[in-house]
């Protein structure tokens, strides 16, 4: 049960933190954050599924429980490894890659950092940053570049964490199927 339960926990951090970065506006883009609170609910329901499956002993549930979770688990720790192991300019280049192909994130940064331009201010393009009135802007990359290694470690090493969690889930729930039902023989586990 402490597996699913980090699971769950999991989920709620997911969802909370995004309806915490529309809260306080943060995050503007309505894609970014429906994804966020996606997985979160999915993660949920797969919690559930699980949680379902414990109690009454069932084993169709908890196989597929099993399955998707050793799928989260690929993906997670991939996702993490990946976080963790992007060099300074590895970083600079997605960075620079996701400005060029996003406007709503743009707008976000340049508002909340209070920044212009990437890599350089042009006076004569929009922003949406305060700066800009008074044409005294920073740009952008050394402020974005200054917090994304911690972001990406604190990321990949949170991340890191719940997919070893979730491995143990895997495995517990695999140990949980092979055992008898005690509700059928009580004394299967004597």
């Amino acid at each position: 049960l402490c597996v699913f339960s980090s699971l769950q926990l999991v989920s709620l951090l997911l969802i909370g933190i995004a309806a915490w970065g529309i809260g306080f506006g943060l995050i503007s883009s309505f894609r970014v954050v429906g994804v966020v609170i996606a997985v979160g609910v999915f993660l949920f329901f797969i919690a559930l599924v699980g949680l379902i499956g414990a109690v009454k002993h069932h084993q169709v549930l908890l196989f597929f429980y099993m399955i998707i979770l050793l799928l989260v688990f690929i993906v997670q720790f991939s996702v993490s490894c990946a976080c963790l192991a992007l060099n300074k300019d590895q970083q600079s280049e997605l960075l620079e890659v996701g400005w060029n192909n996003t406007n709503s994130a743009r707008t976000d940064i340049e508002r909340n950092l209070n920044c212009c331009g990437f890599r350089t201010f042009h006076p004569n393009e929009t922003c949406a940053a305060d700066c800009f009135r008074t044409r005294q802007c920073k740009p952008c990359a050394p402020i974005i570049e200054e917090y994304s290694g911690m972001v990406l470690r604190f990321v990949g090493g949170i991340g890191l964490f719940f997919s070893f969690t979730e491995i143990l889930g895997v495995w517990l729930t695999y140990r949980y199927r092979n055992q008898k039902d005690p509700r059928a023989n009580p004394s299967a586990f004597l």
